[in-house]
């Protein structure tokens, strides 16, 4: 007789047993429909009229390297069936470590599909012939899929390369023997739209402005304008210009040219300048407004105005143009004519920091969203304390491993600069001599109305009968 333990023991054993047969034959089921549908390829491909299109990287031995063949090769390895295929090769970049892709493989072959058509894409490498890659589809499908699919190939190609491109700072130097006149490096600072410390309605039309541009090839043609969009960002040191541009390039995907006016010998070089460089790329200028205060002669200025909006502005497509000033607009002294439309599109104004941009930057660098302490910050701000945003970053980086020491550090650094804010300053003296002036008229008041008591108790003691007056001095 079996004991109700060991009943219970072989259930479970039992039940296990029937749980890993299941399992194995769902596996094997799976595999069983993967061979089924490499059989179903297999017989379609040998029996259905195929044609083949070969998209070779090199033409003949002194020809560049087939722009449609780099394109493909991006966009089959960007495929999820190249991730599945039978042999995959993986590489990683140097500058992203944790970015992977995938390379293509002699005999490799990937399924692709487009408007109901079924596509195959083979990688051939030969000493002789060199690297290739070959299209096949049917015959039947030629005329309806192939164009539309090459073009959609190129487009996603695009957008890959764009999204994998490294992206350059250039600056302009004084041209010497080599003859070149921008060197670049790799543009490494980390700042996107995320990141920035901007008030979220402005940062969103921005956004939405710089969307529309990407997509305005056609509506730029249309109007017979040149496909460029120009921005002028003013306030002062250390409010976040800087830190836009570079997350502007990297929105873009797009390199940065930072052009030094000081360098520049005249508008001859100043268009020599623009013309090398490249599409898809921001023009930066850097303190335009103290170039202008120190540029000497009509035609200097009128060549940074040519260069802002006249002809060789025009020299090439998909530019972004960005001119910064440091200051308050009203204090630049920038003449009218520079900033008009036309050759300004859209101006930013980059204010110090406020109680709502400290509180986000507070999140940020010291990870706390609220703080007993936050009360006197406001207070702060609202008697007149200013402080940048370097300034506050800075703050919060030194002491970021205790949020209440940075804190209370924010707060003298607020009252230190509302000492020194003159409108503070003057307001605070306003505010004192007022409130001595109505302590000195309570003062009067209280006089005037003792003089009054004084002087009504004298008229009662007159009125009184004498009988009364010696009744109440002999009590």
């Amino acid at each position: 007789m079996v004991s109700p333990a060991a009943g219970d023991l072989l259930s479970t054993a039992i039940a296990a047993a029937c749980f890993l047969f299941l399992l194995r034959t769902i596996i094997s089921l799976k595999s069983l429909l993967f061979l089924l549908a490499r059989l179903f390829r297999w017989v379609e491909a040998h029996t259905q009229a195929h044609q083949t299109f070969t998209i070779p990287r090199y033409g003949d031995d002194d020809s560049p390297e087939n722009p449609l063949y780099r394109k493909a090769a991006a966009y089959v390895a960007a495929l999820p069936a190249a991730e599945d295929s039978d042999h995959t090769s993986l590489f990683s970049f140097h500058s992203r470590p944790n970015d992977f892709s995938v390379h293509l493989i002699a005999g490799q072959n990937v399924i692709d599909s487009f408007l109901g058509a079924r596509l195959s894409w083979n990688f051939l490498s030969g000493a002789d012939s060199g690297d290739a890659l070959v299209l096949r589809l049917r015959r039947q499908d030629r005329h309806r899929v192939l164009r539309p699919y090459l073009r959609h190939v190129e487009t996603v190609a695009e957008e890959i390369e764009l999204r994998r491109k490294e992206l350059k700072l250039y600056t302009n130097a004084v041209a010497g023997r080599s003859g070149r006149r921008w060197r670049s490096v790799t543009m490494s600072h980390p700042a996107t739209f995320d990141t920035l410390v901007m008030d979220p309605e402005l940062k969103a039309r921005i956004r939405a402005d710089l969307e529309l541009f990407l997509k305005g090839r056609a509506y730029y043609s249309r109007l017979g304008r040149v496909w460029k969009r120009s921005y002028f960002l003013y306030g002062p040191p250390g409010t976040g210009k800087s830190s836009f541009v570079a997350a502007m390039a990297r929105f873009l995907c797009y390199n940065v040219y930072e052009l030094d006016l000081s360098r520049v010998s005249g508008a001859g070089d100043l268009r020599s300048l623009l013309l090398d460089t490249s599409p898809r790329s921001v023009i930066l200028v850097e303190d335009l407004d103290r170039y202008l205060a120190a540029a000497t002669g009509e035609a200097r200025i009128s060549g940074v105005l040519c260069f802002m909006d006249g002809v060789f502005s025009c020299c090439g497509e998909e530019r972004i143009m960005v001119f910064t000033a440091n200051g308050e607009k009203e204090a630049l002294g920038l003449d009218p004519a520079v900033v008009r439309p036309g050759r300004v599109d859209f101006q930013i104004h980059f204010p110090r920091c406020d109680f709502t941009a400290f509180k986000t930057m507070a999140g940020s660098y010291l990870g706390v969203t609220d703080h007993k302490l936050y009360a006197q910050v406001e207070e702060g701000f609202q008697s007149g304390g200013k402080l940048s945003h370097a300034e506050l970053g800075e703050i919060m980086m030194a002491n970021r491993c205790s949020p209440s020491r940075a804190i209370k550090n924010v707060i003298s650094a607020l009252q230190r600069s509302a000492s020194l804010n003159p409108a503070a300053v003057e307001k605070k003296e306003v505010g004192s001599k007022v409130e001595e002036g109505i302590r000195e008229g309570g003062r009067e008041f209280r006089k005037l109305y003792g003089l009054i008591r004084m002087h009504s108790w004298s008229k009662k003691e007159r009125r009184m009968p004498p009988e009364h007056n010696g009744a109440v001095a002999g009590d």
